[in-house]
């Protein structure tokens, strides 16, 4: 079966300029054009499609799409099941945070009692859940699952004050990173300070110190992209790097 650009544009709901836009820039090639010269679709342009829909719902640039779906090894079912994966975390974010506004709607009616916990639950879950999603497969490679498990329990059960402390040493660690950048100068005050911090905001989640182990932690930031962009992506240049050796050298139990 074919489908006019107008008719796939009504089915997609995107517009038939974004389709010919698509189209120059060689993202979804019509499948022909019909007699009349109209660009024409068919079952397998619908679903390459659908793909890029899915990609762009998840943040992703075209540039990058084209790469992806046009990547040899690119397997359909594969990126579908990725994306389903992705949803239901983004679903069960969602609906952590919806429990959280309902509780606080009623706290505020004076129709429940909610406390102090209840009040950070949904936020202290999904960062936990994000960090699952990102990194748990890697750090209970390093350092085991029951070790994870207490750590993930301890973040959890913070209190109101703790959790906004561990917020709170978050930031000023990164305010003394971009400090640092300045002069890169490990032999000074702010780079012990930078290590410190990092060891205080640790100890919110860690059940036990170690420098061995902070020590690990950081070669893994420096060597697995997804930790470093974290850092990097937030103070929007490269310090990850200064972190590490930061740690390294002034890191003692």
């Amino acid at each position: 079966m074919k489908y006019s650009i107008k008719k796939v544009a009504d089915i997609s709901g995107i517009s038939t300029r974004t389709l010919r836009y698509y189209d120059q820039i060689d993202l979804l090639k019509p499948a022909g054009l019909s007699d009349s010269g109209y660009r024409l679709y068919e079952e397998k342009e619908l679903n390459r499609l659908q793909q890029i829909l899915l990609y762009r719902s998840l943040g992703m640039k075209l540039e990058q799409i084209h790469s992806v779906l046009d990547d040899p090894d690119f397997h359909t079912l594969t990126a579908l099941e990725e994306h389903q994966r992705k949803l239901e975390a983004e679903k069960e974010k969602l609906n952590q945070l919806l429990a959280t506004v309902r509780k606080t709607i009623q706290y505020t009616k004076g129709e429940i009692i909610m406390t102090a916990e209840e009040k950070f639950e949904g936020f202290k879950k999904e960062r936990l859940e994000e960090n699952e999603r990102l990194y748990g497969e890697e750090i209970r490679e390093k350092y085991g699952k029951e070790t994870v498990g207490k750590s993930n329990e301890k973040f959890m059960n913070l209190s109101e004050a703790d959790f906004q402390e561990m917020q709170r040493i978050e930031d000023e660690l990164f305010t003394k990173l971009e400090q640092l950048t300045k002069t890169k100068n490990l032999d000074t005050p702010e780079a012990k300070e930078v290590y410190e911090l990092h060891k205080k905001w640790l100890m919110y989640s860690w059940p036990n110190y170690s420098a061995e182990a902070h020590k690990g932690l950081v070669q893994m930031y420096l060597a697995d992209e997804r930790f470093a962009k974290y850092y990097n992506d937030r103070a929007g240049r490269e310090i990850v790097s200064l972190l590490h050796d930061a740690v390294i050298k002034y890191a003692e139990d």
